[in-house]
């Protein structure tokens, strides 16, 4: 597992030993920042399950502002924070150690880009758009990548959030959802 581009590029990250945790593919991560090239820059993340943080360590190394990694297992955040130090964005990066969905509902931010690619066989995507749309946590003009299995069908999204393409790569889907007003992709 690497960082694609930017200032970290072909830096190597560690990972976890066992199964509890599913690494984004290098060519679905190489996807979906085809996909949301332009939308990185100067933007504020939220790698709500941060696993190995390689998804918010793509943005920042791609140029966003800051990203904030959320994990519930300790292993999982020591690994982020080692992860993010070695590629130089300690000062970019916040990471948490937590509930995803208690994060949400306690969140008082906004985002620009939130990264959700919870355990497949959970229930969590579902409930984390749940929270995200209620809390309202998704900034103007955002934009959510949702990865899930290429059979799970997501909820119906309430405006000001749409649903917006999906991309299948195998079995894995991408789910790009928007705050209404932003251009779509």
């Amino acid at each position: 597992m690497r960082v694609i581009s930017g200032t970290a590029r072909g830096r190597r990250l560690k990972e976890l030993q066992g199964m509890d945790t599913r690494p984004t593919t290098d060519k679905v991560k190489e996807s979906i920042f085809n996909i949301i090239q332009f939308e990185i820059e100067g933007r504020r993340v939220l790698d709500l399950f941060g696993g190995t943080g390689q998804l918010g360590i793509e943005a920042l190394s791609r140029g966003a502002e800051r990203c904030t990694f959320v994990d519930q297992r300790r292993e999982a955040v020591a690994l982020i924070r080692d992860n993010v130090k070695a590629c130089g964005f300690s000062e970019h990066a916040r990471v948490v150690q937590g509930d995803a969905l208690s994060f949400l509902a306690s969140c008082h931010e906004k985002f620009d880009v939130i990264f959700l690619d919870p355990p497949y066989h959970s229930d969590l995507l579902e409930k984390s758009i749940e929270a995200i749309t209620r809390f309202d946590i998704l900034g103007e003009h955002g934009i959510m990548v949702c990865e899930s299995a290429a059979d799970r069908e997501l909820p119906p999204l309430a405006l000001p959030y749409e649903q917006g393409r999906e991309y299948r790569y195998g079995k894995i889907k991408l789910t790009i959802c928007r705050r209404a007003g932003s251009e779509r992709t």
